[in-house]
């Protein structure tokens, strides 16, 4: 029996030109809601998923952003406001800051996507990325069901784009040193700007400045670059390119010849990596720098770090396990959050691991300086194991030895002293920064949202109104002791699960800390599991990662089309004598 649609409530409504909407004002069309957080990359990469759908059934399907925040810098107005238009979202978004919509609608994670159908019943719910098929396949059905039921009224959407302001650079990422100048990765303009030694006039852009993937001179385009290296001169020389950019979006390096301004595509092929794929592919690289004669790669996308050798052209996992969470130890059993900032420092690289909020560095083990977990994060100075930091992107390295954080979310500059092991605070109020560099006596550093950059002295030091918090992500409570853990998993129309190469489906589930779980932990084929619970430990976070392979389910297909539909779940828990018992979550097409 399917349920009726919640009304859609929150703070207020964002690209629809100042109109507040209703569930009834989508009656007799599809109604798509798309649960997500600008944080969030799985989000980003479901935002690019829906373009397609949202050009194909037009005038059908409305596709409605509902922004629930992860983080506190996310419930603040101007700051969605800033990311709707910096993620170029082409479609209306009710702004839910206290997450009571996404509650209504019983989400689970980000992204979470929900098909309401013409009468305003739910039909389907999605968990994660890469379901863009299967809501293809069912829209399909769908539309011509209730087409023939007389129940599809198509209409537009009542989506109204907002004007953006002219600047010469739009949302910056990050910034490196030339000889003379400046280069910036300009991720807004989908182009790299080079600046003159002001750091404000543009000499020149490369790119065209549209959305694109094309290599050459002037007909050369990005798509959201957000990282750059240059590389040392000796290299660059053997190499025909200076510098190195990571072209997110195009899920692509590509190489910039700074004498021409020509660019070359490194590695990369537009796709974005999923499971089964080679290291040809690539999955929104964030970062790059050059490090032990390679370049690294702050891979966002799958939660590892990566190395592309120039030389033979050889790209390969160089730590991490594609789980999310904070885990340090021997790299290939480390556990990496979004990392979205690295910077070479002698015989450490350095990480900013944005979604634990941590300060992290690698060098023949992963060692974590700053941060606990996914769902804590604030703004405290000392100590580096009690200071807390909200979504850094950036890091740079000083040359006093210690580590700039561009501690994005808290709009500041933090710093790290190994010596000591303490941390500080160097400038307040800045709108999201995301990366700076050394300027002799000064830190230029990228202002992303205020679409600049801004100077500040080595030596600055700042008082900070000192907070700590978690998410306001509603934790689930569950009794302790024996609890069933249950995956929901229906394969998209017309596709059957797929077990040809193997088993189709892999369920791996773990805690923090580890001792929430006394049984239940590990890797297994099945999507259900019996978990025993510590109700001593009391409140934790259950990692649950599960995929499923599908393919066409006809022996006419010569060739059937295959999908790996995988999740990453960070689940809070709180343990309560009355607790569920069971633990539902759904990964695909789930009718509720």
């Amino acid at each position: 029996m399917h349920v009726r649609a919640p009304e859609l409530k929150g703070r207020g409504w964002l690209n629809t030109g100042g109109r507040e909407l209703s569930l009834a004002d989508f009656r007799g069309r599809f109604l798509l809601l798309d649960f997500w957080t600008f944080c969030c990359i799985n989000c980003l990469h479901v935002l690019d998923e829906l373009r397609p759908l949202e050009e194909k059934y037009g005038d059908a399907l409305v596709i409605v952003g509902v922004h629930s925040p992860k983080f506190a810098h996310e419930g603040e107005e101007v700051a969605v406001r800033s990311a709707v238009e910096r993620y170029e979202v082409g479609h209306p978004v009710l702004d839910d800051p206290e997450l009571v919509t996404w509650q209504n609608y019983t989400a689970r994670a980000w992204p979470t996507l929900v098909l309401v159908d013409p009468n305003g019943y739910i039909v389907a719910q999605y968990s994660g990325e890469g379901h863009a098929h299967a809501l293809d396949a069912q829209l399909a059905e769908l539309i011509e069901e209730h087409e023939r039921a007389g129940t599809l009224t198509r209409g537009k959407s009542p989506y109204v784009a907002p004007a953006p302001e002219p600047t010469d650079l739009r949302f910056p990422a990050k910034v490196v040193a030339l000889d003379k100048g400046f280069l910036v990765a300009d991720a807004g303009n989908h182009s790299i700007v080079e600046l003159a030694e002001d750091a404000t006039t543009v000499v020149r852009r490369i790119g065209t400045g549209q959305r694109g993937f094309a290599d050459g001179d002037a007909q050369a385009s990005f798509s959201e670059p957000n990282g750059l290296t240059r590389l040392p001169a000796d290299v660059a020389t053997k190499l025909g390119y200076d510098v190195v950019v990571a072209d997110t979006v195009n899920h692509a390096l590509r190489g910039i010849d700074l004498a021409t301004g020509r660019v070359t595509t490194l590695v990369g092929t537009g796709k974005q990596w999923m499971d089964g794929d080679g290291t040809d592919v690539l999955s929104s690289p964030w970062d790059v720098a050059w490090w032990q004669d390679k370049v690294w790669i702050a891979m966002a996308g799958v939660h590892q770090l990566w190395t592309y050798d120039p030389f033979t052209k050889v790209t390969e996992v160089a730590a991490g396990t594609t789980n999310e969470g904070l885990k340090d130890g021997a790299p290939a059993e480390a556990w990496f959050a979004q990392t979205s900032g690295l910077a070479a420092d002698g015989d450490r690289l350095w990480l900013a691991d944005s979604e634990i909020s941590a300060l992290r560095w690698i060098d023949t083990e992963v060692h974590t300086a700053v941060g606990t977990g996914l769902f804590d994060f604030g703004l405290r100075d000392g100590k580096a194991s009690e200071a807390l930091l909200q979504h850094p992107l950036g890091v740079t390295a000083l040359p006093d030895g210690t580590i700039a954080i561009a501690d994005t979310y808290n709009g500041a500059v933090r710093r790290y002293d190994p010596r000591t092991d303490v941390v500080d605070t160097m400038a307040t109020g800045l709108a999201e920064p995301s990366g700076a560099v050394v300027m002799g006596n000064e830190l230029l550093v990228v202002e992303s949202a205020a679409h600049r950059l801004t100077r500040i002295p080595l030596g600055a030091s700042a008082k900070v109104d000192e907070f700590s918090t978690r998410t306001q992500r509603p934790p689930m409570e569950v009794r302790g002791g024996d609890v069933t853990l249950e995956v929901v998993f229906t394969p998209p129309p017309g596709q059957k699960l797929d077990d040809r190469y193997g088993p189709s489906t892999r369920l791996l589930v773990s805690s923090t800390p580890e001792n929430l779980l006394r049984e239940g932990a590990g890797d297994s084929t099945e999507l259900s599991r019996r978990l025993v619970i510590d109700e001593r430990v009391g409140d934790g976070v259950l990692h649950v990662a599960v995929q499923a392979a599908s393919c066409d389910d006809s022996a006419e297909v010569e060739f059937p089309a295959c999908h790996m539909h995988r999740q990453d779940w960070g689940v809070p828990i709180r343990v309560t004598p009355d607790g569920a018992a069971r633990l539902e979550l759904v990964l695909s097409g789930a009718t509720v």
